[in-house]
């Protein structure tokens, strides 16, 4: 899978200053809010509308009291708009602290992006099974799997998350752990296993092992 721009940010290299709006709270969220303070674990998502990113996020609150403990802050960036993710998180709270950004600047600034259509791209969509959570009956094709864990979680789509859908499809997820000093130190992913692990998120164990190595 080549991406339109191929430029994800690798290790040991000054990860790009951000302001967005915070989805936790009223205000804006920075990354020079952690300079020289902590290290701390960026992820990126796609937006709310995508059933894989909320469970990632849900999964990534629950990890977020021992990365604290090991020393690292933890912050999701959602591109998805402000008021129908805070609406969202209102009702399904995260401890994870949040910031909107439906415009994909920032995703983009670190190298997290939307991938070229192409047949071979669109074939994969069709073909690739998955149940990452084990939450299906059986592994399905990308699509019905999203369908599905939509109606279970009876999740509605609104205006915006339909565009966003348009905007975003197909678009990769990934994390960084940034030192306290700005700089990237590791770098995941989604699409470096292929469509067939969209969903897959490191595992609370992973993110701590990432930590030790990277971030003492």
């Amino acid at each position: 899978m080549t991406p339109d721009e191929p430029r994800v940010l690798r290790p040991g290299e000054l990860a790009p200053d951000f302001t967005l709006p915070a989805v936790h709270r009223e205000g804006a969220v920075s990354l020079a809010d952690y300079r020289g303070r902590s290290p701390v674990l960026l992820a990126f998502f796609r937006g709310i509308y995508c059933p894989f990113c909320r469970r990632q996020i849900a999964k990534l609150g629950l990890s977020r009291d021992k990365l604290l403990a090991a020393g690292v802050e933890t912050l999701a960036v959602v591109a998805s708009n402000l008021d129908r993710t805070r609406l969202y998180f209102q009702y399904r709270p995260t401890r994870v602290p949040l910031a909107a950004d439906p415009a994909m600047a920032t995703h983009r600034a670190f190298g997290v992006q939307k991938f070229a259509v192409t047949p071979e791209i669109i074939q994969a969509v069709e073909t690739a099974r998955i149940d990452v959570m084990g939450e299906l009956p059986e592994p399905l094709p990308i699509a019905e799997a999203a369908y599905a864990l939509n109606d279970k979680d009876r999740f509605e789509y609104a205006e915006s998350d339909t565009r966003e859908i348009e905007q975003q499809f197909p678009m990769d997820v990934g994390q960084f752990l940034v030192d306290r000093d700005g700089i990237v130190r590791w770098v995941h992913l989604e699409s470096a296993e292929g469509l067939a692990g969209m969903g897959r998120f490191p595992s609370e164990e992973e993110l701590l092992a990432v930590v030790r190595r990277h971030a003492s």
